[in-house]
């Protein structure tokens, strides 16, 4: 459950760069927002296979 909650806090702080790059054109934003995206891309991948031990377990 402890990487579930960090994956939720990673969407919430990426929310912020989200409206930076979307509502007021920042590319730089833009920048973070595509690490922050592969970041949770990442971390959904380690939850699925902590998911996927605990099943088959």
């Amino acid at each position: 459950m402890e990487k579930f909650k960090a994956l939720q806090e990673l969407v919430a702080a990426t929310e912020k760069e989200a409206a930076a790059f979307y509502e007021k054109g920042n590319k730089a934003a833009g920048t973070r927002l595509r690490n922050a995206m592969q970041q949770l891309k990442v971390a959904a991948t380690d939850i699925r296979k902590e998911v996927t031990e605990k099943k088959n377990a």
